[in-house]
């Protein structure tokens, strides 16, 4: 038996250099690691690990499960102009989210906390 630790998405990028610009300068993520074909970000002991991308990808994504994803809209929603982006919006499933397409890459990011019942 073993006990996962983290789940580092690899996100495949047309540009290493814009695609970490937009985690670190968006999301605070710091450089753990940058090379030419490779680079590693990290924020509260998770990572992601960006690579070169080929010509034959796939879109990718994944989903940072935040506990306030209202702050965060309101901290970088002035940051978006020229990304493509959807502002926060309620889920059937008891989620609400942004989503937003991570420049240089086919991945689009969810960022998502669970809708909080009003008293």
């Amino acid at each position: 038996m073993y006990t996962a630790l983290y789940l580092s998405p690899m996100v495949p990028s047309f540009d290493l250099k814009e695609t970490a610009t937009f985690f670190v300068d968006l999301l605070t993520f710091k450089v753990e690691r940058n090379e030419t074909s490779y680079a590693i970000l990290s924020k509260d002991n998770r990572t992601i690990h960006l690579l070169n991308a080929g010509n034959d990808i796939g879109q990718m994504e994944f989903y940072l499960e935040v506990d306030d994803v209202d702050f965060i809209w309101n901290s970088i929603k002035e940051k978006l102009s020229g990304i493509k982006h959807k502002a926060p919006f309620d889920r059937e499933y008891g989620m609400r989210e942004i989503h937003i397409a991570v420049p240089a890459t086919n991945t689009l990011l969810f960022i998502g906390s669970e809708i909080r019942k009003r008293e």
